[in-house]
């Protein structure tokens, strides 16, 4: 017994076990590599998606604080060529009622309870006085905005002063509302770059990851065959 062979010392439940493994690595299929085609297709739609994700996010942020502003300015239709303003009077309001608007807030949601009023007389130059008449001055056309294009403190502290003479731009649309800049140019190319520019974008992207991946081919529809059933008598 003891010198018997060391075969027996061997589990054979053991060595079937690892026969079978043998067998199913074998039998595993192996990672077809992929084509140069199908490398492409996957980085164009990673590329066409990030750049329609990226334009249409910034369609979201951009249109209410830049697009939206900038339409509504060139719908007040203000004169191109600056008129005189002279500050009136500057008035200190607190309360949600009294403050439905504002000549400068720095943050269009923020502060709601205090503002500033400034009003101003506005004639063109050559003392024309059939345009003259009072007006609110505004910082733009919505009286807010966010730093640092809008700094409410020296807005105030400059124009705000009694007596104070300044060029401005009224609206034709509603001529109590003047402006202290206004560039139309400028507005328009807001609107191009904040707006059309990723809708294109947007458009262009979707429709090529349509055209990729989607089969706009016409299909005949489905041939639905009718049994008769006839009575049986």
């Amino acid at each position: 017994m003891v010198g018997g062979s060391s075969e027996l010392l061997i589990d054979p439940s053991a060595e079937l076990r690892k026969r079978k493994l043998i067998e199913l690595s074998k039998q595993r299929p192996r990672a077809v590599p992929r084509t140069c085609r199908q490398r492409a297709s996957f980085y164009a739609t990673s590329f066409f998606v990030l750049a329609a994700v990226c334009a249409g996010s910034c369609i979201l942020f951009l249109v209410p604080l830049y697009v939206d502003p900038a339409i509504s300015t060139l719908v007040a239709d203000f004169v191109p060529q600056p008129v005189l303003c002279t500050t009136l009077r500057k008035e200190e309001h607190s309360g949600i009622f009294n403050c439905t608007w504002s000549s400068c807030r720095e943050g269009c949601t923020s502060d709601m309870y205090r503002c500033t009023h400034i009003y101003v007389n506005y004639t063109p130059y050559g003392n024309d006085t059939e345009l003259e008449g009072e007006a609110t001055l505004l910082v733009n056309i919505k009286g807010c905005g966010y730093p640092p294009d809008v700094n409410c403190s020296n807005f105030t502290a400059e124009y705000g002063k009694e007596s104070a003479v300044f060029p401005c731009h009224y609206s034709r649309q509603n001529r109590t509302i003047v402006m202290r800049h206004y560039d139309r140019d400028r507005q328009v190319e807001i609107i191009i770059n904040y707006f059309a520019i990723p809708f294109v974008i947007t458009v262009v992207t979707s429709v090529v990851l349509c055209v990729m991946h989607c089969d706009c081919r016409r299909t005949p529809p489905p041939v639905v065959r009718r049994t008769r059933i006839h009575d049986q008598r």
